[in-house]
């Protein structure tokens, strides 16, 4: 099993910047994927950034240029880096992870609201 938890979201501006994070505990050595999804209000989730164990991150379209993820193996952590955000990012931002063998885990989630 692999547990997830999210910090880092609340209110800021837009123009503004957060960043998330993702700590992972429990069978961590079967992670292979991590990654960020987010459901905007009224919206379904969707993919906002994918780091596979190999291979290139991935980001959703909208989300290019503004958002990094990266990964601290040794603190087994995903972090979401958010730039110039705007009132169209505001979404419940949910960490999830892939193990090696097929499963998914996903995290709680975390509130992020942009506004003025």
């Amino acid at each position: 099993q692999v547990q997830l938890v999210e910090s880092g979201g609340g209110l800021v501006q837009p123009g503004g910047s957060l960043r998330l994070s993702c700590a992972a505990s429990g069978i961590i050595l079967s992670i292979s994927d991590m990654g960020w999804y987010r459901q905007c209000p009224g919206k379904e989730r969707e993919l906002v950034a994918e780091s596979p164990r190999f291979g290139r991150d991935n980001y959703a379209e909208s989300v290019k240029g503004r958002f990094t993820i990266s990964r601290e193996n040794a603190k087994n952590t995903v972090y979401l880096q958010m730039n110039s955000l705007n009132p169209d990012d505001t979404a419940v931002y949910s960490c999830r992870a892939r193990a090696i063998g097929g499963a998914i885990y996903w995290g709680k989630g975390t509130l992020v609201t942009v506004s003025s």
